[in-house]
């Protein structure tokens, strides 16, 4: 990158991007408008230049679950291998701390799968199910 583009700064979406934050650029923009990305305490447009130094909180996850807090050590707008990726920042003590808690908590919750009393359904149990819709129509057929 150009040192004269360093000095000015790296769009937000294309840095979260570019840090391996999110898979796609389309999901930065995403967070970023639902007000999951700030920049030194305040909202941020997707366009919004991010600089060196900068204090990013970014939630992540299905519904913004995970907390991360980072300071910006270096800009990109390529993205690379996640070994170069996780050289533009550094995550807070605190912020790794809170992760690390929500993984132990995450590991002694119940498995979702496990409250699931049957799978799917068995050869029989279709053929059942079709014999079922076969004859509720026919008596749908004739109520007319």
């Amino acid at each position: 990158m150009n040192p004269a583009q360093e000095h000015v700064g790296t769009r937000l979406d294309k840095w979260l991007w570019a840090a391996r934050f999110f898979k796609t650029r389309a999901l930065a923009v995403q967070a970023i408008d639902k007000g999951w990305v700030l920049v030194n305490g305040q909202a941020a447009k997707r366009s919004r230049l991010v600089r060196v130094a900068d204090l990013l909180q970014v939630r992540q996850g299905g519904h913004g679950e995970l907390r991360r807090e980072l300071r910006v050590l270096g800009l990109s707008e390529l993205r690379g291998p996640a070994p170069v990726a996780q050289q533009l920042y550094q995550e807070t003590a605190e912020s790794l701390a809170a992760a690390e808690a929500a993984a132990q908590q995450r590991r002694y919750q119940a498995e979702p799968a496990h409250s699931i009393e049957q799978g799917r359904p068995t050869k029989r149990d279709r053929r059942e199910l079709v014999e079922w819709q076969r004859w509720s129509a026919d008596a749908a057929d004739r109520s007319r």
